[in-house]
């Protein structure tokens, strides 16, 4: 992509902020009721309050969003296929994640969804670092939320297993 190109890299900045934020619309679809499940679920100490999610999510989909558009500026969906293919296929394994835990209620395959997630993004990271280090950088809290995020999950299904089957 042509830096000087200002009206094409700004289309390009929409198109990946609105990919980023529609997967977590498609997401959010599915955890239309996840403030009264969470508040029905036995946590940890150390779970964060509901309100808390909303918030980090933002940041990080704007985050994600502005990763993957400085991927694409240094070479293209062409030049960099592998990276925002498996950005891409990140983003469904997320949006995934909220349909298994809130709306299928299905706490075991919804810690193997966020599994293959941060494997996922491990990778993505790591590429995307390649390519540009600060697009690496802006995953860096996504990648720690997703951790910390697993062990919650894992943690939530052992201590509610007559609602996360």
């Amino acid at each position: 992509m042509h830096e000087r190109n200002i009206p094409g890299q700004m289309i390009g900045l929409a198109g990946w902020l609105l990919l980023a934020f529609g997967a977590s619309a498609i997401g959010a679809v599915a955890s239309v009721e996840a403030r009264s499940f969470y508040g029905e679920l036995v946590l940890p100490d150390w779970a964060p309050p509901g309100w808390v999610f909303g918030p980090v999510w933002t940041v990080l989909y704007a985050f994600m969003g502005i990763a993957a558009w400085l991927v694409w500026r240094s070479g293209g969906f062409r030049g960099n296929r592998t990276a925002l293919g498996l950005f891409v296929a990140q983003l469904a394994l997320n949006a995934l994640w909220s349909w298994l835990f809130f709306a299928w209620r299905l706490g075991g395959w919804a810690f193997v969804d966020i599994l293959a997630l941060l494997v996922t993004l491990s990778v993505v990271l790591v590429l995307f670092w390649r390519v540009r280090p600060l697009a690496g950088v802006l995953l860096i809290p996504y990648l720690i939320w997703v951790a910390f995020a697993s062990v919650l999950n894992y943690a939530i299904w052992q201590m509610n297993p007559q609602l996360l089957g």
